[in-house]
């Protein structure tokens, strides 16, 4: 079977699992199987494949099939322009959290030319590690603190740093609240991409989310607000005076988060609306 002849009968068959741009998802996983850059799939559509690349392509084209998120069945997917490994032990990088990665490389170059020098960043819930590495590869004179309560996400996280040269520079500790980090440290930014789903909704999201992401960084609690509160009211003792939080919040949450922190004294400089126009990014910090 050639490779056009695998793109039509496998985009067919895509297709009637209602998923999006069949045709570019097969033309990826075949790029994977290939080892090939996905354009130049096109030069080679007289190409025939083997059984051996037959049969890995079955095998992925069926797990797609099935809904799990093609970034996992690739093992990687790219944020910020860099290449982050993801299994299922993280969260799949959203463009949303590309957004906050600029507001917060944004942050830290002003307060560096206001002369702050070499600020103390927290990824709180760092999962994959897209944050605090795509923050350090940006930001290279800042110190840099990811925490995650998963052994398995900061285990990714380590290997993302260690691809981008940036595991010197990151420190990774295991641990759901502050006392994990060290006592003597004062964080000039904190960033976070909490979970912020209310629990009753995890069930509804599409089959992608709802069976194959790790509930534990979807599940917000109950009105999904269960971690703002608690970043509002414990972290200002771990924030340097005119610290800043940079955080991702989901949709309809923009009130309730903006009364939260500014309950706890913070003020809130502005909410940043995503691509499309939505309410999506907190940014507030501590009075000096």
């Amino acid at each position: 079977m050639t490779v056009l002849e695998v793109i039509q009968r496998s985009t067919d068959f895509l297709a009637r699992k209602d998923l999006d741009s069949p045709r570019l998802q097969v033309e990826l996983l075949l790029a994977h199987v290939l080892h090939l850059p996905r354009l130049k799939l096109y030069l080679s559509f007289d190409r025939v494949l083997t059984e051996q690349e037959l049969d890995v392509l079955r095998k992925l084209i069926k797990r797609r099939a099935d809904h799990e998120p093609l970034q996992y069945i690739l093992g990687s997917t790219c944020f910020c322009g860099l290449e982050m490994i993801v299994t299922r032990e993280v969260l799949i990088p959203r463009p949303e959290t590309e957004l906050l990665a600029e507001r917060a490389w944004e942050c830290l170059h002003r307060l560096t030319s206001e002369g702050t020098a070499h600020p103390a960043v927290l990824d709180f819930g760092t999962g994959s590690g897209c944050l605090a590495v795509t923050l350090a590869v940006k930001c290279p004179e800042t110190r840099i603190y990811a925490l995650d309560i998963s052994e398995g996400a900061l285990h990714v996280a380590r290997q993302n740093a260690q691809r981008h040269q940036a595991g010197e520079r990151i420190r990774f500790y295991p641990g759901k609240d502050f006392a994990a980090l060290p006592g003597d440290v004062r964080f000039d930014l904190l960033v976070s991409n909490p979970p912020y789903i209310p629990s009753a909704q995890v069930e509804t999201l599409q089959p992608e989310v709802r069976d194959y992401e790790p509930r534990v960084a979807l599940d917000g609690g109950q009105d999904g607000l269960t971690t703002f509160r608690f970043l509002a009211t414990q972290a200002p003792a771990v924030m340097a005076p005119g610290g800043y939080a940079i955080l991702e919040f989901g949709d309809g949450q923009a009130d309730a988060v903006r009364e939260i922190f500014q309950q706890q004294g913070w003020i809130v400089e502005r909410v940043q609306e995503d691509y499309s126009g939505r309410p999506r990014i907190l940014i507030a910090y501590r009075p000096k």
